[in-house]
């Protein structure tokens, strides 16, 4: 268990948007599983993600290294991502097929090579290609040479810098990190936030060993905003809508792609055809819409599809 993947408890309130008094109830009352660090009591990130998820209407807990699952006579149809729309993504499909949903994360890469793998059926992903400037089709193209797919965009939605309230470093763009000593909070490998922040800096001709901070790593946009604002990081990249739950401001630097991709497998289709329908819909679009910050002008549209 690391200090680094913990909150404190005025943390976990400011998370929840709830008083500290409410979660040390919870505390209390064993719901929320703590650990102290000398006099100060922290709870650990996985626990929180599991609370949050027991908490859902209708949720089954998970492990967080679990995926969103949907059972059809036997068979599990497995989704990985972190974003907040695959969870109403989930709810739809439960309603569709009157089946339990379940929901946890993977990043975008790991997600696609469980699905290459045969351990995963819905694969969400936004990886940038600098050469090209696009998103995800590239990395397909060569990761599933030999399969048959379909990429469907899901939203689209601007990434970009967390930096500390007030922005006191006025940090504008990659090229800071030439000009300034700045202390990254880094994503994981195979996280497409991670993907845009490697691309950008091989573009920009840094080296990431100039940069300090950039092997320490986190597992979601939250932890990375978070470290922000609790100044153990001067910056880090992520999506825009986590700034608005964290005290940090948000440079935007780039509008990404966030696409969903299934192989084309008889076994598949009628799955494929029900995610078409449902990110069709005009109720889900207005779900989608009513989250905040996403873009929707893409949702449903085939964005790659193999013969």
């Amino acid at each position: 268990m690391s200090h680094e993947h913990s909150y404190t408890i005025e943390e976990v309130a400011q998370l929840l948007k709830v008083s500290k008094l409410t979660i040390y109830d919870l505390v209390k009352k064993g719901d929320l599983p703590v650990f102290r660090v000398g006099r100060q009591m922290r709870v650990d990130r996985t626990d929180l993600q599991l609370y949050i998820q027991k908490s859902k209407t209708g949720a089954t807990p998970t492990s967080s290294t679990a995926s969103t699952t949907l059972t059809t006579k036997n068979k599990k149809i497995i989704i990985s991502g972190q974003d907040l729309v695959l969870d109403l993504l989930g709810k739809y499909i439960e309603k569709k097929h009157s089946k339990k949903v379940l929901r946890s994360h993977e990043g975008s890469f790991n997600g696609v090579m469980a699905m290459y793998n045969g351990e995963c059926d819905i694969a969400s992903l936004h990886l940038y290609d600098g050469d090209t400037g696009d998103y995800n089709t590239p990395y397909l193209k060569k990761i599933f040479v030999s399969h048959s797919y379909i990429l469907i965009n899901l939203i689209s939605r601007r990434a970009g810098f967390y930096v500390q309230k007030g922005n006191p470093l006025q940090i504008q763009s990659f090229d800071d990190f030439k000009s300034k000593p700045l202390k990254l909070m880094n994503r994981e490998k195979g996280s497409g936030a991670r993907t845009l922040l490697d691309e950008q800096l091989r573009i920009y001709h840094i080296s990431p060993s100039s940069i300090e901070g950039y092997n320490e790593e986190e597992m979601s946009h939250l932890d990375v905003a978070s470290a922000v604002a609790n100044g153990h990081a001067d910056i880090g990249i992520g999506i825009e809508k986590i700034s608005k739950l964290i005290e940090v401001d948000f440079i935007p630097l780039i509008r990404e792609r966030y696409d969903l991709v299934l192989l084309k497998t008889p076994e598949n289709q009628q799955l494929i055809e029900s995610v078409k329908e449902i990110l069709n819909s005009p109720d889900f679009q207005s779900e989608v819409v009513a989250l905040g910050d996403y873009d929707v002008t893409q949702i449903g549209q085939i964005i790659y599809e193999t013969l």
